[in-house]
């Protein structure tokens, strides 16, 4: 065997290595939070040693550029943005090969696309997709309204105004639509916002 077939086999076997070893960071396409509320973020790694490398978390919020958040190595090894280190723990799974973000106390303005991503702000980074993270108020359950009918006394006179109330309360949303009848009249709909102000 030539000293060049034994290069070209080396070189063919090396680059081999490196198409197998490639660096993929998966992350979820998008999560939603409430205000207050918790979030774990996850970034599952392949292609390298979870446990030999530093990885950041980073977050764009909309209209503006990237911030740091997190650089982490280990537990004892790392930094976090004065912004969200008593609310945000980042943390290595090794036996699953993922990088994850805790994240306490939500805040609206935590709305953002979360990077993970592999080294950290004096190295080259290689980042994931991005998680697009909603923080928003969260939607209550309808609740049916409790309803209390109220009845005129009768009267004698045929041209008398008389009026029959019903009371709608305890409901949600704050606007409602009643079908009213009285007797053998028509049905009537009536539909109207609340005269309750909104929680």
């Amino acid at each position: 065997m030539t000293t060049m077939t034994i290069f070209l086999s080396l070189l063919l076997t090396f680059l081999s290595c490196v198409q197998s070893e490639e660096v993929t960071l998966i992350q979820p396409e998008a999560e939603n939070g409430h205000p207050g509320g918790s979030m774990r973020l996850t970034c599952k790694t392949s292609g390298f040693d979870l446990d030999s490398y530093a990885m950041s978390w980073v977050r764009q919020v909309p209209g503006q550029g990237l911030e740091s958040l997190v650089s982490y190595y280990s537990s004892s090894i790392n930094y976090y943005a004065p912004a969200i280190k008593d609310r945000f723990t980042a943390s290595k799974d090794t036996s699953n090969n993922i990088f994850a973000l805790e994240m306490k106390s939500l805040k609206i303005e935590d709305t953002a696309i979360y990077y993970c991503a592999r080294g950290y702000s004096q190295v080259p980074l290689i980042f994931g997709a991005g998680t697009q993270l909603t923080v928003e108020p969260g939607q209550k359950s309808i609740v049916k309204p409790k309803l209390s009918a109220f009845y005129p006394p009768k009267s004698s006179s045929k041209d008398a105004v008389q009026a029959a109330v019903c009371l709608a309360s305890d409901f949600f949303p704050k606007d409602i639509s009643l079908q009213l009848a009285f007797g053998d009249k028509p049905k009537a709909n009536v539909t109207r916002p609340s005269v309750l102000k909104p929680d």
